[in-house]
């Protein structure tokens, strides 16, 4: 939603094509100034459904049997389902004169804005972000096709980047690395106070292995019973809620832990404001899913709060310690451009790491204002919106991810063109 914000505040004229109906019932402000009409792809339920979405993609689109024709032997070990959806976002862009796709998440979203483009010729592109590339069940030779025949790829972290460029060396040029951005006079920088009596730890997240909040109830009920006094509250929804519920009660954390459950993002801004500490404890989970880059952490470093972190994927990116060296993956240790301690770094899965970094920052003698200013400048110089929506209208435009590196780019005049952004999101 931030991109689309930062694309229209720049001039672009965008669709959103959803693929999927909301599942979730809250009511986002931020949702209300998007511009872009939304239209929702149909999901035909039945074969006679599917053979009117054919019906309609004959009669709009000149060539469409033959085109169809010679795309079978790809489409025929797709879901059904993602085909008919293929087929009728094609013909929606078609009629609308759309000249380019957008697809976030290299998945459903990604495999249907492919099935589209080759139907219409329209190019796509697509951003990669964490579940879609890390899980155990990414099939790497689709993953490979569609970076193969996008116009370009986008992915959040140089973790990814990296990563992606280890699978598909042949393919590496072809991926470029445009962090996520934040409007940042949403997320004001207030200077952090000194913490309370009891240290006001947050988490924001949804219920799953892979953000680590069952490692941080163990470390929550270590320092209680070291006598550390600690206020604790968890934002998000998922399937763990029980299993964390259990767990809290079972250590004997009902009084000091409390499961928010689902929040808006105003919510969430309440909690950050609220807190002492952020903390995101991530871990790889055991299906291989893991964070790209966890927007809450950035809003966090960009109000102020003190962030403790684990070293998964791209989060030492952010997260550096006061000489800016960190192990970007096993055994290899590299120079973050930051050279200024933005938070505590730990490693994913040690208990120890996280008990002892709640315990540094509750102590009065961390330095919580400079670390908060560090962070707050690393955000503003590298998460701005603006700017990484122009990075990311530079791609659109035909410069490479050579072109376009680490750094941001001096934006060329709008083409006059409407992009269109897919807005499934399946993290």
């Amino acid at each position: 939603m931030t991109e689309i914000l930062a694309r229209e505040a720049a001039g672009d004229e965008l669709e959103i094509f959803s693929l999927r109906p909301p599942a979730d019932p809250r009511f986002h402000p931020e949702l209300a100034r998007v511009q872009a009409p939304v239209t929702y792809v149909s999901k035909p339920a039945k074969l006679a459904e599917g053979w009117t979405i054919m019906s309609a993609a004959h009669a709009a689109m000149p060539g469409f049997g033959d085109r169809f024709a010679r795309m079978l032997p790809d489409l025929a070990g797709l879901d059904p389902v993602e085909v008919h959806q293929g087929v009728e976002l094609a013909t929606l862009l078609w009629q609308r004169n759309i000249s380019h796709l957008h697809a976030h998440f290299g998945s459903i979203a990604a495999r249907t804005a492919k099935i589209a483009s080759e139907l219409t010729g329209i190019p796509f592109s697509f951003t990669a972000h964490a579940k879609d590339i890390f899980h155990e069940e990414v099939d790497l030779e689709v993953l490979r096709s569609l970076i193969g025949t996008a116009h370009h790829v986008v992915t959040v972290s140089d973790f990814n980047l990296a990563y992606l460029a280890g699978l598909f060396p042949d393919h590496a040029d072809r991926v470029s690395r445009v962090y996520n951005g934040l409007e940042l006079e949403r997320f004001p920088f207030v200077a952090p106070s000194s913490p309370r009596p009891a240290l006001r730890v947050a988490a924001v997240g949804r219920l799953v292995e892979k953000k680590g909040f069952s490692l941080l109830l163990d470390a929550v009920a270590e320092l209680v019973r070291r006598g550390v006094a600690l206020e604790v509250r968890i934002a998000g929804g998922g399937e763990l809620y029980e299993q964390l519920a259990q767990q809290i009660v079972q250590v004997g954390l009902q009084s000091t832990v409390t499961l928010l459950g689902p929040r808006t993002q105003a919510e969430v801004v309440e909690l950050l404001r609220w807190a002492d500490v952020f903390t995101a404890p991530c871990l790889v989970a055991q299906d291989g899913n893991a964070d790209g880059l966890p927007t809450v952490l950035l809003e966090a470093m960009a109000m102020g709060v003190p962030c403790i972190a684990s070293d998964v994927t791209g989060i030492p990116e952010v997260i550096t310690d006061a000489n800016g060296v960190f192990a970007a993956e096993p055994g290899v240790a590299r120079r973050s451009a930051n050279t200024e301690q933005t938070g505590i770094l730990i490693r994913s899965g040690v208990l120890g790491d996280l008990v002892d970094a709640l315990v540094t920052v509750a102590s009065s003698s961390f330095d919580r204002q400079s670390v908060a200013l560090a962070a707050r400048r690393l955000i503003e110089t590298s998460f701005d919106s603006h700017r990484q929506s122009a990075l990311l209208q530079d791609l659109q435009s035909g410069r490479t991810a050579g072109e376009i590196g680490r750094t941001p780019g001096t934006r060329p005049g709008r083409p006059a063109d409407r992009v269109l952004e897919e807005a499934v999101t399946l993290s």
